[in-house]
């Protein structure tokens, strides 16, 4: 396999309700939030890790595939790949998200399959939302609070509070997708993927309305490839 360069898609995430992607706190602190979303270190603002978006975005693409069944919700691997009962289409949807998104390094030695094409940068607040937040004194993040309520009784129990990042915040979005030499067409796949992850939910607590996001793009071009998208026709022809 020979590099013939790079393609970047890049654009903006826009929250369209607020998001939780979790920090993993080992300890709670006195007068803190049980479950506060994940910040950088330095600026403590709020941002998307790539591994998120990447992880839902391959995990969306096995599951419309139908290879979940055959590998008990585990990741697609080399494994599922040479299983003689694959149908023609899970054949190729499975070479696809292995080509993507790779397979492990020791299952992957001598594949023909190559490295993984994609890679998914963290996502910061986009620059131009946030001299707007600044600006209008908004906050990064909000804490929403929830508990359980007893059917019988009518009274709340459980009290918890979540931090999410508020809704309308808008996030840098860049992903890099390696050509290699030989002619094969995975833009159109990754598109998919992106499309159908602004049909489903980001982070934690999809269920409860959190993590629905949408995708913006300056560049006509990817907005046109993105708009034409369909990761399921057979919705679309309902």
């Amino acid at each position: 396999m020979k590099l013939a360069g790079f393609r970047e898609i890049k654009g903006r995430i826009i929250l369209k309700t607020g998001l939780h992607i979790g920090a993993g706190d080992a300890e709670m602190k006195i007068g803190g939030t049980d479950n506060p979303v994940i910040k950088h270190p330095h600026t403590l603002e709020p941002y998307i890790p790539g591994s998120s978006l990447k992880g839902k975005v391959r995990a969306l693409l096995e599951m419309r595939s139908g290879l979940m069944k055959r590998t008990d919700g585990k990741p697609v691997s080399l494994k599922t790949l040479a299983e003689k009962d694959l149908t023609d289409k899970e054949k190729k949807d499975c070479e696809k998200i292995l080509k993507l998104f790779g397979a492990s390094g020791a299952e992957n030695e001598g594949s023909e399959l190559g490295p993984s094409r994609v890679s998914f940068a963290d996502c910061r607040l986009d620059k131009t939302w946030k001299e707007k937040a600044l600006k209008n004194h908004w906050s990064f993040t909000e804490v929403k609070s929830e508990n359980t309520i007893n059917r019988i009784s009518g009274t709340a129990r459980h009290p918890r509070s979540t931090e999410r990042v508020p809704a309308d915040t808008e996030f840098e979005f860049s992903v890099m997708l390696r050509q290699p030499e030989e002619n094969e067409n995975l833009e159109d796949f990754l598109f998919e993927g992106l499309k159908l992850l602004s049909m489903d939910a980001l982070g934690g607590n999809g269920s409860r309305g959190y993590g629905r996001i949408e995708f913006a793009f300056d560049n006509l071009q990817l907005k046109e490839k993105f708009d034409k998208a369909d990761p399921m026709p057979s919705l679309s022809k309902e």
